[in-house]
């Protein structure tokens, strides 16, 4: 009999609904992508490296430029310094970043906070490092940690925690009094963080983005996970970055050498040169975002869901409880071939999902597709 580390893992909810609006025809707002062009810019510097002959090994940790681009990104946007050499590494995307440095730092017994509703790949990294998942639930409605419910769980064989702002899939963001609360916490505790950053510049309403960069003391425990490919519209390129205090970083390294070794190499002489040309462009997106999360809001005022807007990422949270009492896969699944519009049920994001109606879509995507996925939702 063949072992299999992950028996309770199948296949990604994402990858099944975007089959499966593909194969009926649905209007994909199920998974996490935009359906409109990058920067012509980005994408005609990733032609000319390509052409150029860039295409062979960059160095391990990233390109020297790339890394550079993103220190000075940071200390333009976020007044934070690092060092490019010893401090920030590019990978092929945030999800290995973060299966990186949960195998560094976690062994067999450890215990790893997860708050959920989370990321479904934050668990079988775990697992597979042999550490176990404490699952603390956010609080219903307001997806907000329960800080001293998460306390309640740390015992002595508690390591890390894993916390994600803006939030995948519900959209909240952590506030600083969340930050700083973290803060003490690991701490007091000695835990390390794993903070997914990877929707920052998608905040709205006048609200801020506070990154675990910023609090000196959280800072030096935790490892920071960005992603280049939702800022910047290629989340097919898959490339990510990790910035960590120097010991965290050569951890990382020592796991990242060994899972992809490097990210593709033209993709990262591309986002260098795109950065350095337009050094704000991240700055405009929530102005953008925001206004397809309106128009897709306000396009629902006659229908029969519950809502509200979400105050950060690119995903609406819908509630479906005035229209019918299915479970939410069930209903996702017989949405997409009835009424040709994919979604994604929240349960699969949780280990014990709790009695509710919610459906998540992502608003990414061109004003039309939008409109259209609104009226047919109105129709249900």
């Amino acid at each position: 009999m063949i072992p299999d580390k992950l028996p309770g893992v199948g296949t990604t909810i994402f990858t099944r609904m975007s089959a499966l609006a593909a194969e009926v025809g649905a209007i994909n707002l199920s998974q996490g992508f935009p359906d409109f062009p990058a920067p012509l810019a980005l994408r005609q510097a990733l032609a000319r490296h390509a052409v150029e002959g860039h295409n062979q090994y960059a160095p391990m940790a990233g390109l020297p430029a790339l890394r550079e681009a993103v220190t000075e990104q940071l200390r333009r946007h976020r007044k934070v310094s690092c060092n490019p050499d010893s401090e920030v590494t590019i990978l092929p995307g945030a999800t290995e970043a973060i299966y990186c440095a949960i195998t560094a730092t976690i062994n067999p017994g450890d215990g790893v906070i997860l708050l959920d509703p989370c990321y479904d790949s934050y668990a079988p990294a775990v697992t597979l490092s042999g550490g176990h998942c404490i699952r603390v639930p956010l609080q219903t409605g307001s997806f907000a940690p329960d800080w001293e419910r998460i306390e309640a769980a740390i015992d002595r064989r508690t390591r890390l925690l894993v916390i994600n702002s803006p939030h995948n899939p519900s959209g909240a963001v952590l506030e600083r009094s969340d930050l700083l609360a973290l803060q003490d916490l690991a701490e007091r505790h000695d835990l390390l963080v794993i903070s997914d950053e990877v929707y920052e510049y998608l905040v709205y309403d006048a609200r801020a983005h506070h990154s675990v960069l910023q609090f000196p003391a959280l800072r030096a425990r935790s490892f920071a996970v960005f992603s280049f490919g939702k800022t910047f519209g290629v989340t097919g390129w898959k490339t990510g970055y990790c910035v960590a205090p120097p010991r965290l970083t050569e951890a990382l390294r020592k796991v990242h050498q060994f899972v992809c070794f490097v990210g593709v190499t033209p993709v990262q002489q591309a986002l260098a040169d795109f950065m350095q040309a337009e050094p704000d462009y991240p700055l405009q997106l929530a102005t953008d975002y925001q206004r397809r999360r309106d128009l897709f809001c306000d396009a629902l005022a006659g229908s029969r869901f519950r809502l509200r807007p979400a105050a950060g990422s690119y995903f609406q949270l819908l509630d479906y409880s005035a229209i019918d009492s299915r479970p939410d896969r069930d209903l996702c699944e017989r949405w997409a071939r009835e009424y040709g519009i994919a979604s994604i049920p929240l349960s699969p994001f949780y280990q014990q999902a709790p009695d509710q109606r919610l459906l998540r879509f992502c608003f990414a995507k061109r004003d039309e597709q939008l409109l259209e996925a609104a009226e047919r939702l109105c129709g249900i």
